[in-house]
């Protein structure tokens, strides 16, 4: 393959002293083609162009004076924060055939995840477009998207395959931190890292417990001691099994301002929007190709996506729109704990750990709402809507959300009652998903943690669709689909009890799912003071969810698809398992279902034969295409999978 290495440009040369997006440098450390010169329809082949942005920020600008921490840190002879941010562009090699959207992924731990959802691509090609199948069927590039990923993430190295964030170090500063660790093993003892460096092992101290409810222990036989600064050793005592919960508490040093990462993003955006020189290597004559931007997240990302808006980083330092369209994807109503000292961007408490963590705090939805414990009142569109910068925001769940990171709190108020969206936000729950599917994946069998056997559900058709709705959202105006979430307004959100019928074989209901507390967050561990009210998917006779997207594979069935997975026994069987749901086929018979007692129809009870159940897929995809929540060359492939026997990739 053809590579072009263009060095180190000293892009700083080529600017006013003073640029406008505040990126001061823009070194392109290679252009060359991407996925080995494979075509796209009519926008053709990719361009890759792998570069690093020095960005600086002027503490004293109050559109960074959100920014924990900046004034603190080492500045230049200028008074500014300097910074550098790996990126990755992948453009049409010809921009003119571009559709004009830049489509920013905020990598997730470093990671590109959008083309292992939009494209079925499989890792790690999808991290790398080097190899024609890295692209997988080629969505985003047939759609003529300009892709861009910034590294944000000031904890974590640059290293190849993963983007990160050079930030200066706050040499002087010590406090206190806290981590949370479930081995899902029976290892004694047993190593776990720590976020940030700790200052003296004296100050170390550990807790256990078999649930998060239950009251932190210390007996006889559990120690921790340090084995070099970030790495902790726990000697586990008699009395817990492999899914119990341990608590490190310490005075740590040598923080980073994290939240500078929300910056980067900003301003490497706004750069490669709105500059005119030939720094930017969107430019494409007078003008950049892009005119318009979407933010994308997963995860991880799609949290920080939620933590950006809520800061007021959707305005650049200009008072420009970073972001037209905003898209978290499997967020729930969670943030970050990154704009704090001692952050822990890739902390994402799961069950069991604590419900209160930075990332679980309110505000929870974009209303703005008075929270009856600390007595704010705020919502995440508040700052956007003082600047007029407010994006169109479309926020993606998988159904596994709306039991472990709280989703129900988007649609409703603190009190439990229902809330309607603003008129720039829409929500949509694509049911019976689990929180994070790779296309290629199989189902994993035998996990010891793993109560149940793994849904396989892959959200990459609706969230193909809904990015297209987006789109022409941000372009032209057209409205997307109404919301498709479960609301208590209609009856599909309510009490985990008695929310999925108890009486299905193989699939044990306990209505376990993730609680939202409010805590003290000034003392460690922090102290809870109470808890808001939460709700999850009503379920229908077959145990899965009435409301939301449902896919071929749940609309016209041949199993019950769950996006929660209760722990085995020995792993905390009280909690779930984390990200994960379950699956339980239906009986091939009506004397099959009979013989174990199951009250879900057989699969011959449903479809008469293989032909009329590849005939219901056919008009259920019709009518989702009509709807505009799945596009006709995915309806094709659903339809084709059925004929198959593999819609769900189960081999049925």
């Amino acid at each position: 393959m053809r590579r072009i290495i263009t060095g180190l440009v000293a892009i700083t040369c080529l600017w006013p002293t003073a640029s406008l997006a505040e990126i001061v440098r823009f070194d392109i450390l290679a252009r060359e083609p991407a996925f080995a010169g494979r075509s796209f329809g009519d926008v053709g082949t990719y361009e890759r162009i792998t570069a690093r942005a020095t960005f600086a920020l002027n503490p004293s600008d109050d559109r960074n004076a959100v920014i924990t921490d900046l004034a603190l840190a080492p500045r230049s002879s200028d008074g500014k924060v300097a910074a550098t941010a790996d990126v990755v562009i992948l453009r049409p090699s010809d921009p003119t055939h571009g559709n004009g959207t830049l489509l920013l992924e905020v990598p997730n731990r470093g990671r590109k995840l959008a083309p292992q959802l939009f494209d079925d691509a499989a890792q790690p090609g999808a991290n790398n477009a080097d190899k024609p199948e890295d692209a997988g069927i080629g969505f985003l590039h047939r759609q003529g998207f300009t892709m861009v990923w910034v590294g944000w993430q000031g904890d974590i190295p640059s290293k190849p395959g993963q983007l990160a964030m050079t930030a200066p170090v706050l040499k002087s500063i010590t406090g206190p931190a806290r981590e949370e660790f479930v081995f899902d093993n029976t290892t004694n003892p047993a190593r776990a890292t720590l976020t940030w460096p700790a200052t003296d092992a004296a100050d170390l101290k550990v807790s256990v417990r078999a649930a998060w409810a239950d009251a932190r222990q210390a007996p006889s036989g559990l120690l921790a001691k340090l084995v070099d600064p970030v790495t902790v050793e726990i000697t586990r005592p008699d009395g817990f099994d492999a899914g119990a919960l341990y608590e490190i508490t310490y005075t740590a040093r040598d923080p980073v301002p994290l939240g500078m990462g929300y910056a980067a993003v900003r301003d490497v955006v706004s750069f490669l929007r709105h500059d005119e020189t030939q720094a930017n290597p969107l430019l494409n004559g007078l003008h950049p190709s892009v005119s318009r931007a979407i933010g994308f997240g997963v995860s991880q990302s799609g949290r920080f996506l939620r933590d950006f808006l809520y800061l007021g980083l959707n305005e650049d330092l200009q008072g420009r729109t970073v972001f037209d369209g905003l898209m978290p994807h499997v967020a729930g109503t969670r943030r970050m704990a990154t704009n704090v000292r001692f952050g822990q961007p890739g902390r994402n408490p799961r069950h069991p750990q604590d419900p209160a963590w930075q990332a679980d705090l309110f505000p929870f939805t974009y209303a703005s709402l008075s929270d009856p414990y600390s007595g704010k009142t705020d919502g995440l569109l508040r700052r956007c809507a003082l600047s007029a910068t407010c994006p169109k925001v479309m926020q993606t769940d998988s159904e596994h959300e709306w039991w472990a990171s709280h989703a129900s709190l988007l649609v409703t108020d603190l009190a439990g009652n229902h809330l309607d969206l603003p008129d720039n936000v829409r929500a949509y729950m694509i049911s019976g998903t689990p929180h994070f599917a790779e296309a290629a994946d199989v189902m994993r069998k035998g996990v010891p943690a793993m109560s149940l056997p793994q849904n396989p559900m892959h959200a990459g058709g609706p969230m193909r669709a809904l990015l297209t709705d987006l789109n022409a959202w941000i372009s032209d105006g057209i409205k997307p689909p109404a919301s498709r979430v479960p609301m208590r307004a209609h009856g599909t959100l309510v009490a985990a009890q008695g929310a999925v019928p108890m009486d299905i074989p193989g699939l044990p209901y306990a209505g376990i799912h993730t609680l939202a507390a409010f805590s003290d967050q000034s003392v460690l561990p922090p102290k809870e003071i109470g808890r808001y009210p939460v709700f999850v998917p009503k379920a229908d006779n077959d145990g899965m969810a009435i409301a939301g997207i449902r896919q071929l594979a749940l609309a016209v069935p041949r199993a019950t698809y769950t996006a929660w997975n209760p722990r085995a026994q020995g792993f905390g069987p009280t909690a779930l398992y984390p990200l994960q749901g379950a699956v339980v086929p239906f009986a091939p018979t009506e004397a099959a279902r009979k013989e174990v007692h199951d009250p879900r129809l057989s699969i011959a009870e449903r479809y008469a034969d293989d032909g009329a159940y590849v005939a219901a897929v056919r008009r259920e995809a019709a009518r989702q295409v009509a709807e505009r929540i799945l596009l006709p060359e995915d309806a094709e492939r659903v339809v084709e999978a059925a004929k198959q026997g593999k819609l769900a990739k189960l081999g049925q």
